[in-house]
């Protein structure tokens, strides 16, 4: 591999980016410094984090940036769970953000253990 940009959990990372941006308009104006920001930099977190590891020198450097993706992940997760119970979300438009973060959370994991059992 050449790139990270070839990663296929980065650009599965990239497509949320730009999902959670498009659904976190809607939020009420007094998150936009709150909730929304939050989210939107976790969401930016993890292919950031994914691309970052990619570039480093060892291979020990880049599962620790994976593993730091997953926390921005998990955080997300979180937060989205949050919105939702805040009736920020429509449960429909929740469900497809959340199944999303879960393919990359399965897909980070999966990474992750084919790295480390190198």
């Amino acid at each position: 591999m050449k790139t990270y940009t070839e990663l296929f959990v980065w650009q599965k990372s990239m497509e949320l980016v730009t999902v959670v941006y498009r659904e976190t308009r809607n939020f009420p104006k007094e998150e936009i410094y709150g909730l929304t920001s939050q989210i939107r930099r976790c969401a930016v977190s993890i292919p950031s984090n994914i691309a970052e590891g990619f570039g480093r020198q060892s291979q020990q450097d880049f599962i620790r940036f994976l593993k730091i993706s997953m926390g921005s992940l998990f955080e997300l997760q979180t937060q989205l769970r949050i919105a939702k119970n805040l009736e920020y979300f429509e449960e429909g438009k929740f469900n497809t953000v959340f199944e999303e973060t879960r393919e990359i959370e399965r897909m980070l994991s999966a990474f992750i253990q084919s790295i480390t059992d190198k």
